[in-house]
């Protein structure tokens, strides 16, 4: 069977309006109501009534029917329904509002600016993706109701922010709707006494005596009036424990025993499952579901691959057809899952009688999936198993392609299950891979911690295997890096080059870094000319960023030469390079900003200088050079703005990366020049905008979102002490004295986006 039974393709551009990574089509479909499901007509009207509140939240403990209600509420109501079924691997921002984005698009569209802001690997979440996909929210002319179901999974504190502010652009006449086991990640309080949200509990969705009537009779089984009122009274009107006391009756169990009082304890519902059904049926019925319950998503090969169980795609099968446990997930009858409550007590049952075939199946699942063109579902499975040497080799493959789809946080926590694990020391060449993306997203610390675990494999060590390729690419990291000067990093460069040319490997990184220390060694046409050979190998490989920062540095090496001509020819192809493929990097705002100011365009230099400030905390030690080149650049147009609190704040960053990279080549003496004009410059000290710091620029984004100061700590890994610190000093630049003003003030300076 094919992936593309479960997934949908990514297209070729987010312009095109399309998602940039696959998704998992069943997540968008709304789950159709089952045959003989209890219909609740009373909660189906007051969720439809046209006085209701634009925020729904439907909060119930495990097996109340909160799907069942709201999947019947779509089937009557007749309004346009954009559905998001949530599950652990959303718990990356950039994946859960892909998902949105896409089931809004569906019902009408929300612009190629959303998709552009999603598939763009440089796009702030809190600062570029969700305000456009608020204001995208908002501005929808179509009725829709937005469910989001699960939601209790969600535990990324982006993601949950992302949703609190989503609640605050819903279009008249539209919903959102957010179902769950526990309380919504929005404002309850706020939004209960401005009187904005519904509020569903299980009070609502227990069942009445009649509903428990129709559910029993369902489901075949016939009894007496006043054992069907006892049998209501003992679960309470619970769904799932009166659904459990039907399928035990069912199997022959007698009305005296078939239910407790569950009042909705899971313990309580593992026991009942365990000693009065899984009891009454046969072996290798109970041996598949339990089996089974490894499985994310069951369809019959997966299972049969999987299971090593006789007719197992058969046994799906009937499972199926008797409404057994599984929720279809999609229209043609191949794809299943259990509900959740019961898949979790199965796989409990798995664990307690046969735990050490838990790994074995997951690798099977694993195995399959990687046959049929699934690798991430294979990456989650090799996860669960266990199974590092699996997990590193799909790293390897996978790492690249998920950062430049802006999944960050779904890289990270990859390498971090395998750090974790002990597997970085195991696969070293992962953390390779580990320094490349902590460097490219602002992290030094970490991008260094994982290069000095490369070093001890490549050089602690002889009794090691070849592995070239790994070699070449820690060449780079260290060339990028720059931890021994630019002599080093040349040499660096070019063992990276001869390792992949021998390796019959492009790529455009290693020839760039060649170029860049030529140039910071003073040889400007042999680090031109290797700069020119970067773009090249770039633009034929497809790698934009590489191929934009090649141009800017071209262009800078024009302006030094004074040949201003070729340095805008060079920016501008810089800038549209980078534009088409939706990156934002400091570079080439710096470089721009520096061309616009020659040209005398002072509306495109601030323009310029906005792009350069909403990226420039990325720009880090890690890549000193480059750091230090564009934070160079920009004095000189602040000091030609007169701006002088903007040059002294990014000299100041410029002297805090040179203790860490003192020796930077060239560029020590263009920074010692710059240092000693700035010297002589004398004015006023008014710090605005200009002056924010790069750890401000971090925390301007998160600071528009609903966010607590403790939250945003623990986002950013800093103390709360830290955060309102430097959230005054942002009030104070901004010439703001709270939150909201502040963003308005940033919004307006385009820092963030609208």
């Amino acid at each position: 069977m094919s992936a593309n039974d479960v997934r949908e393709p990514p297209g070729h551009a987010a312009r095109a309006g399309r998602p940039a990574f696959d998704l998992v089509v069943s997540k968008l479909r709304r789950p159709a109501p089952r045959p003989g499901t209890v219909s609740r007509p009373a909660l189906v009207e007051r969720l439809a009534r046209d006085e209701l509140r634009p925020v729904v939240s439907v909060v119930a403990p495990a097996g109340y029917g909160k799907t069942t209600l709201l999947s019947q509420w779509a089937e009557r109501n007749g309004q346009a329904f954009a559905w998001l079924s949530v599950d652990e691997r959303d718990n990356d921002p950039k994946v859960l509002l892909t998902y949105i984005a896409q089931a809004l698009d569906r019902v009408e569209p929300v612009g190629e600016r959303v998709f552009e802001a999603l598939a763009s690997p440089t796009s702030s979440v809190p600062g570029s993706v969700v305000p456009r996909l608020g204001a995208a929210f908002a501005a929808m002319t179509s009725p829709v109701v937005l469910v989001i179901d699960d939601v209790h999974l969600l535990h990324n504190s982006e993601c949950r922010a992302a949703l609190s502010v989503l609640a605050e652009h819903v279009p008249p006449g539209s919903r959102l709707v957010l179902a769950g086991r526990n309380a919504p990640p929005v404002r309850i309080a706020r939004l209960r006494a401005e009187g904005r949200i519904t509020e569903v509990g299980p009070a609502d969705l227990a069942l009445t005596r009649g509903e428990a009537a129709a559910l029993l009779e369902a489901a075949e089984v016939t009894l007496a009036a006043e054992d069907v009122t006892a049998l209501h009274e003992r679960t309470e009107g619970w769904p799932v424990g009166l659904y459990l006391a039907a399928l035990y009756l069912r199997e022959g169990g007698s009305v005296g025993t078939a239910a407790i009082s569950f009042g909705g304890d899971d313990r309580l519902v593992s026991e009942y499952l365990e000693s009065e059904f899984l009891d009454r049926i046969s072996g290798q019925h109970r041996a598949f579901l339990t089996r089974s319950a490894v499985l994310a998503r069951m369809s019959g090969a997966l299972c049969e691959a999987a299971l090593d169980l006789p007719d197992a795609a058969a046994t799906l099968a009937g499972l199926a057809r008797s409404n057994l446990l599984l929720v279809p997930l999609d229209r043609r009858g191949q794809w299943y899952r259990y509900h959740h409550l019961f898949g979790d007590m199965l796989l409990a049952q798995l664990e307690r009688l046969e735990p050490g075939l838990i790994p074995v199946l997951r690798r099977r699942a694993a195995d399959w999936c990687l046959r049929n063109h699934m690798p991430e579902e294979a990456m989650e499975y090799s996860i669960a198993a266990g199974d590092v040497d699996a997990a590193a080799r799909l790293i390897r493959e996978l790492w690249l392609p998920v950062y430049w789809q802006g999944r960050w946080t779904t890289v990270y926590r990859w390498l971090h299950w395998l750090d974790d694990q002990g597997g970085i020391q195991a696969h070293p060449a992962v953390a390779v891979h580990a320094a490349l993306v902590a460097a490219q997203t602002g992290r030094p610390a970490e991008a260094e911690r994982w290069i000095e675990v490369v070093d001890r494999w490549q050089y602690g060590t002889t009794a090691r295997p070849d592995d070239p390729v790994a070699e070449a690419w820690a060449a780079v990291i260290r060339a990028i890096l720059c931890r021994h000067g630019i002599g080093q990093m040349r040499a660096d460069a070019d063992e990276a080059a001869q390792k992949l040319a021998a390796a019959d490997v492009v790529a455009a990184g290693a020839v760039l870094c060649q170029g860049i220390a030529r140039i910071l060694s003073g040889d400007l046409d042999e680090g031109d000319a290797r700069l020119e050979k970067a773009a090249s190998i770039a633009a034929d490989i497809g790698a934009p960023e590489t191929q934009g920062i090649a141009l800017c540095e071209r262009a800078l090496v024009a302006i030094t030469r004074g040949d201003w001509y070729q340095a805008e020819i060079m920016a501008d192809q810089a800038s549209t390079t980078l534009r088409r493929a939706g990156i934002e990097i400091f570079l080439a705002g710096a470089v721009q900003a520096r061309v616009c100011l020659h040209r005398g365009d002072l509306p495109a230099v601030r323009q310029e200088l906005a792009s350069a400030q909403r990226v420039r905390h990325l720009l880090t030690y890690a890549h000193p050079h480059i750091a230090v080149q564009a934070r160079l650049e920009l004095v000189h147009v602040y000091l030609a703005l007169a701006d002088l609190a903007g040059a002294r704040t990014l000299m100041g960053e410029i002297e805090e990366i040179l203790k860490q990279r003192p020796e930077l080549g060239t560029l020590v003496g263009q920074v010692k020049e710059l240092q000693a004009r700035l010297g002589k410059e004398h004015g006023p000290h008014t710090r605005g905008a200009s002056a924010l710091t790069t750890a401000e620029l971090r925390l301007l984004p998160l600071i528009s979102t609903h966010m607590t100061v403790p939250e945003i700590a623990a986002e950013l890994v800093l103390s709360p002490h830290t955060i309102r610190s430097q959230t005054k000093s942002i009030y104070r630049k901004l010439d703001a004295t709270n939150r909201h003003q502040a963003v308005i003030r940033a919004r307006e300076l385009e820092l963030i986006d609208r």
